[in-house]
């Protein structure tokens, strides 16, 4: 390579290169303009980030010429120089389209600034090569972008999980979630259980990509030991759910009750974790578990949400039902479960035991004579009792 630059390029032709640069970067801007609807549609601080990009890329491509080495530090300059702002307004289709444009521009003007027809193809292969140059550095802008805005929806994915958790105020959660596309009218359910060994990074990314698959939003935080999965729509386990359940790491899963909408989501997360804390005390738990489930265990616990719920769902309605259902009750528990001691202790019928028991079932939605419905009613009773001792009912 000689002093002026490129071997086939006199000092004069570079000269001319100089002086056309700026016009060469405006015939491209307006043949951007003629060509696409959308560029005289973008608004004007936007459109001059484009004219910026185009005169640098004009001016890397004049500089490239006198020493071709430079070319990939060079065309990334011209963008690291437009706004900040650009991305989001122009996506990398349309950059592509624009860089294509602007090579056209370039083919057609840059042959008449040769001295020979030498020099007429050294600068058509130029062109050409410094075009291809640019676009790779669009998609390498693009993707940094992109990389970049997937860490900030990480950041704010984890602050809204950690805001749902928590209980925080509504707005802020709200306005953190529709930022990343969470529609606020939708159900939410919140799952609990623990995450993979070492969280692979593409862990949290295939389980957002099952959730959207099923067509359902999902978000996802890591909080020390725990997994916590905000998922848009009911606790029932059509397909997506189960492939959600699939991703969690070994052991328990709990699901909490749908809450109507993400604002009052943090009900489903604080019975979901109760749940988890508590399931240990249920070695056959399913996998998942309902939170509602685990009412006995998560009031041995000290929950109080769990001790309202056995309240409501067991003594309060058999004290309200009377026919001496909750007499029945504790003699069919003190009998063992035997149901002909039950009726002799309490002078009655074998069949008005059973008539009762099934009456209990109906009720309270929990079977006497099933051992985990036995143990739900059993604790139930005990709790009820304990909170009417202290006139809470």
């Amino acid at each position: 390579m000689t002093q002026t630059g490129h071997p086939r390029l006199s000092a004069r032709t570079l000269r001319l290169l100089e002086h056309a640069s700026g016009d060469l970067a405006t015939a491209s801007v307006t043949e951007m303009e003629q060509r696409w609807a959308w560029f005289r549609r973008l608004p004007a601080d936007q459109r001059a980030g484009v004219v910026l990009v185009t005169q640098t890329s004009m001016a890397n491509f004049v500089e490239w010429l006198k020493d071709p080495q430079h070319s990939i530090k060079l065309t990334a300059d011209a963008f690291r120089s437009a706004p900040r702002e650009l991305a989001r307004w122009v996506s990398l289709r349309q950059t592509v389209e624009l860089v294509r444009v602007a090579t056209v521009a370039f083919e057609e003007r840059l042959p008449n600034l040769a001295a020979d027809d030498a020099e007429r193809a050294t600068l058509t292969e130029a062109s050409l090569r410094f075009g291809r140059e640019v676009a790779f550095a669009a998609a390498t802008a693009y993707a940094g972008a992109a990389e970049a805005r997937g860490a900030w929806d990480a950041r704010l994915e984890a602050l809204v999980v950690d805001g749902v958790v928590r209980g925080d105020a509504e707005e802020s959660l709200l306005s953190r979630a529709a930022a990343l596309g969470w529609d606020e009218t939708a159900p939410a359910t919140v799952l609990v259980g623990y995450p993979p060994p070492d969280v692979p990074p593409d862990t949290l990314s295939d389980m957002r990509g099952t959730a959207t698959r099923g067509g359902r939003a999902a978000l996802l935080g890591v909080q020390g030991s725990r997994l916590v999965v905000v998922a848009a729509g009911r606790d029932e386990l059509p397909d997506e759910i189960a492939r959600l359940i699939g991703a969690f790491g070994e052991g328990p899963v709990v699901i909490g009750p749908t809450a109507p909408s993400l604002a009052e989501a943090h009900r489903s997360a604080a019975d979901a974790l109760s749940g988890l804390r508590a399931v240990p005390a249920w070695p056959a738990a399913p996998r998942p578990v309902p939170a509602a489930d685990l009412l006995p265990e998560r009031a041995l616990a000290g929950d109080p949400e769990a001790e309202r719920l056995l309240v409501e769902e067991v003594l309060r309605p058999l004290s309200a039902a009377g026919g001496g259902l909750e007499e029945t009750l504790d003699t069919y528990f003190d009998s063992c479960g035997v149901l002909e001691s039950c009726a002799r202790r309490l002078y009655v019928h074998p069949n008005t035991v059973r008539y009762r028991l099934r009456r209990i079932a109906d009720i309270t939605g929990r079977a006497p004579t099933d051992a985990r419905g036995a143990l739900v009613l059993r604790v139930g009773l005990a709790v009820g009792r304990l909170a009417r001792s202290r006139g809470q009912w």
